[in-house]
C-alpha cells in the first residue's frame, strides 16, 4: 500500500501523465509470436519476455484470472524497476457456448482441424477472439487491458501467416481469414493490439 499511495504520489506531482516513451516491461510468457504483436503494438515501450523456464498453469475461471496470475509471477521474478505484462487470450465460438474460450490453448492437440471438425454442418460460425492483458507497476499497481475482435469461422484453413487458429477466423467486416490479411494487419487490429492499446490508455490517464 505504502508503494501504491507513493505511485500515485509521484504521478500527481507530474500532472497525472507517466513517461510511456521510457516504459520498460517483461511479457511472463514464452509465446515469441505475442512478443511480436505486443512490440508492434507498442513501439515506443521496451518488452521482452520474462525468460523464465516455466509458467504457472492456466487454471483461472477467466482470461484476467490467467493473466493476473502470470503478471504475479513474473513480478516475482523481473527486474525491480520494470513493469510486468500477464496475458490470457482465446477464441470463443457461439455454436460451442463459448468452447474454447480460456481453454484454447490446450482444447486440444490439434486445434484447428478440431475445431473444423467440432462446426460441422453448423451454419451459425459467429466468434470472437478475446485477449486479456494485466500490467504490474514496479511499484505494485495493477492496471490491465481488454481487446476483442469479433468475426466467424471459415470452413476450411487459408492463409499461411500469423498462429494459433488465424487460418480459420474471419474478422467482421473482411472475407479474408486473419492468416490471409497478414501479420501487418493483424499487428494493427488484432484481439492482442487492441487489448495493448487498452492498456496503453489506462497506464497513461491520469489517476
Amino acid at each position: 500500500m505504502a508503494r501504491l499511495d507513493a505511485a500515485r504520489a509521484r504521478r500527481a506531482g507530474r500532472g497525472g501523465e507517466r513517461p510511456l516513451q521510457r516504459l520498460r516491461a517483461r511479457l511472463a510468457s514464452g509465446n515469441a509470436h505475442k512478443l511480436d504483436e505486443l512490440r508492434a503494438a507498442l513501439p515506443d515501450w521496451e518488452i521482452a519476455l520474462l525468460g523464465a523456464s516455466d509458467f504457472p498453469p492456466e487454471v483461472g475461471e477467466t482470461y484476467y484470472e490467467n493473466a493476473r496470475t502470470k503478471a504475479e509471477f513474473g513480478r516475482g521474478l523481473a527486474e525491480p524497476d520494470v513493469w510486468v505484462l500477464g496475458e490470457d487470450s482465446g477464441i470463443e465460438v457461439d455454436a460451442l457456448g463459448g468452447r474454447p474460450g480460456i481453454e484454447s490453448a490446450r482444447w486440444s492437440d490439434d486445434p484447428v482441424p478440431d475445431l473444423l471438425a467440432a462446426l460441422d454442418g453448423v451454419g451459425h460460425r459467429a466468434a470472437r477472439y478475446v485477449c486479456e492483458l494485466v500490467a504490474l507497476s514496479p511499484e505494485g499497481e495493477e492496471l490491465r487491458g481488454t481487446g476483442v475482435l469479433a468475426g466467424r469461422v471459415a470452413p476450411e484453413p487459408r492463409g499461411s501467416e500469423g498462429f494459433g487458429y488465424d487460418p480459420i477466423f474471419i474478422p467482421d467486416a473482411t472475407s479474408d481469414t486473419v492468416a490471409i490479411l497478414g501479420n501487418e494487419w493483424k499487428q494493427a487490429n488484432s484481439h492482442r493490439a487492441r487489448a495493448a492499446q487498452a492498456l496503453r490508455a489506462a497506464i497513461a490517464a491520469p489517476r
